[in-house]
């Protein structure tokens, strides 16, 4: 996900794909002009890539010329071509392709067609690299189309917001988050009541609890192609590639269309899995809305920990050495993904000492500042 000016954009098309229409697109122009000449006029500032990539696969004889034209004020076509510059050969009696990066309302096609028509071509036809037919008003829809895609804003790989943006790989879409989703990364070390605070934000905020721990038992145990996939890296010993967990994540979210939000309870860990997750979010038009940790002073750790030791006879509660440990790994984790995301103002640091109520308090006013 990038940010510019005001507005986020999320990967939308992804340059192999990008790359794959634009070979096909050539290989049309190709079979259709085969033993012809060819006068390519690209329209600036957005066809510029697309042009200079699709050229590298035309093996007819060619030329090419830019013209530029302007109709967009923001993230709004207005239609109306201000001017036209940049023909400065005869057309008459050529085979002449405009080159588009995007057609979307096509007015401003409509009038470059019949700007370039004046100049009496012999053929006159459109290449594009995306088409918008939901968004299409124009008079004749383009001749060579790359790719249809929805009626949403896009930039990358030429296209822009407000000048911004021409220059990536891939092609972006804005996101229009849903600001009435409440999604929370909650962190917190051994005993810290992490899991009592979690069930009591899932009751009072009405959220769906995704554990990477649970959801990993549930696939592996329920013989899924995920589960039997992250199985085998389990087997080898080795560590579960984060894409499988993210696409994991991704099943699991899918089951619940309407959620109000949800708690991540131990994911991220690491500054790809945060990465991976605000990516996976973008496209479902939502965030996180923020990190929330429990502090606990690490005395008071231990002192809760061997006190649930000698209630639930658990083992490990009760050594010093590996309290220690788990509490030095926590730390280790945690820290990379704190700083991601104190780096997006969406860190928060709850005094997870007093009684549970009193911490719950705190949490629910914290969580009701971010509405």
């Amino acid at each position: 996900m990038i940010k510019i000016k005001d507005k986020q954009f999320s990967v939308f098309i992804e340059e192999k794909e990008i790359q794959a229409s634009i070979s096909i697109l050539a290989q049309e122009i190709n079979h259709h002009y085969k033993g012809q000449e060819v006068v390519f006029i690209g329209v600036l500032n957005g066809a510029f890539m697309f042009a200079s990539d699709l050229l590298k696969q035309i093996d007819l004889d060619c030329s090419i010329s830019f013209v530029k034209v302007s109709s967009y004020k923001g993230t709004n076509s207005t239609g109306i071509v201000h001017e036209l510059i940049g023909v400065n050969e005869s057309l008459k009696g050529k085979n002449v392709v405009i080159l588009e990066d995007i057609v979307d309302t096509g007015l401003t096609l409509d009038k470059v067609r019949v700007l370039l028509g004046a100049e009496h071509p012999n053929t006159l036809k459109i290449a594009t690299l995306l088409f918008k037919p939901d968004a299409f008003l124009g008079k004749q829809e383009p001749d060579f189309i790359g790719l249809h895609i929805e009626n949403k804003f896009v930039i990358g790989y030429g296209l822009d917001y407000d000048e911004l943006g021409r220059n990536t790989r891939d092609i972006y879409k804005l996101t229009e988050e849903n600001k009435n989703m409440l999604n929370i990364v909650l962190f917190g070390p051994p005993g810290a009541g992490k899991g009592t605070q979690s069930e009591r934000l899932i009751e009072k905020y009405n959220l769906k609890h995704l554990s990477t721990g649970d959801i990993f038992r549930a696939n592996i145990g329920g013989g899924t192609d995920l589960g039997k996939l992250a199985k085998s890296y389990i087997d080898k010993g080795q560590l579960v590639p984060d894409e499988v967990t993210i696409d994991m994540l991704k099943s699991e979210v899918s089951k619940y269309p309407d959620a109000k939000g949800f708690i991540f309870d131990g994911f991220p860990r690491t500054n790809a899995q945060a990465t991976a997750l605000d990516q996976f979010l973008a496209s479902q038009d939502t965030s996180i809305t923020a990190m929330i940790a429990l502090d606990v002073p690490e005395e008071e750790l231990k002192e809760r920990l061997k006190k649930r030791a000698e209630s639930s006879g658990r083992s490990d509660d009760a050594d010093p050495k590996i309290i220690e440990n788990r509490i030095a790994v926590y730390r280790k984790e945690t820290e990379p993904v704190k700083t991601f995301y104190q780096a997006q103002n969406k860190y928060i640091a709850i005094d997870g000492v007093g009684t549970m109520d009193e911490i719950s308090e705190r949490l629910y006013i914290s969580v009701d500042r971010l509405n």
